[in-house]
């Protein structure tokens, strides 16, 4: 158990940080995305639904699926061609992304308990986080601690964007919460030594609970209303 530090009243806690995913986590973003990408890859010539591109490409950076893609479409994707999906999705999200319902309220909560040791640590590029968060007015939650998988070496399923959140807030990852919705970000947060706690909404772009458990997930929530009530009780009476 630790104590919460700066940014308010000290609150004794079991972990010493939480780790945020961004997409489908703290904003509602991934049924434009996986639109907008299904819309993309039928262009291509690749008749795939939105239901399939969830379970294909969910979690995961693009750059890393051009294997999949050229196998159903004969073309292997360029940077252009993903500088145009960027482009492409990052108007739409301007436009209609909002936060996930009951975020404002839980960072409030979890800063609260934590202070500033709370940081982004997505795989999405830099540009549609910081857009993301400006759209939605939660940039101010994290101040500087947001980090993009695509800075580091490798993105999720690699641990490398969790091991540099932890790094920079000062942390053994093995000490902090992941909170994480999709398989390859649960994944990462296990591959970094944390402790995980899968979100899984009522949504139909959500990974369900038991492939969550099952990539290592502690446990399973709906609903962002319960994350800072599993955090205090997570580990009493051990």
């Amino acid at each position: 158990m630790s104590d919460a530090a700066a940014g308010g009243a000290a609150v004794r806690t079991p972990f010493s940080a939480v780790l945020f995913d961004c997409d489908g986590v703290l904003v509602d973003s991934e049924t434009i995305t996986q639109r907008l990408l299904a819309e993309m890859l039928r262009e291509l010539g690749w008749e795939i639904s939105e239901a399939e591109t969830i379970r294909t490409f969910i979690g995961r950076a693009l750059k890393d699926e051009w294997e999949v893609i050229l196998t159903h479409t004969g073309i292997r994707i360029t940077e252009d061609w993903i500088d145009e999906f960027h482009a492409r999705r990052d108007d739409a999200l301007r436009v209609s992304v909002t936060p996930i319902d009951g975020v404002p309220e839980m960072l409030a909560e979890i800063t609260e308990r934590f202070g500033d040791r709370i940081a982004l640590a997505s795989g999405a590029d830099r540009v549609k986080i910081d857009m993301q968060l400006e759209v939605t007015g939660l940039g101010r939650w994290f101040g500087d601690r947001v980090f993009s998988g695509m800075d580091q070496p490798r993105s999720k399923p690699a641990p490398d964007v969790y091991l540099a959140a932890a790094a920079a807030l000062g942390i053994d990852a093995s000490t902090a919460l992941v909170v994480e919705d999709t398989v390859a970000g649960v994944t990462a947060g296990i591959a970094a030594g944390a402790t995980v706690f899968g979100f899984s909404p009522d949504s139909p772009v959500a990974t369900a609970p038991d492939a969550l458990r099952a990539a290592g997930a502690t446990l399973v929530f709906s609903s962002m209303s319960e994350l800072a009530g599993l955090v205090d009780g997570w580990g009493v009476g051990e």
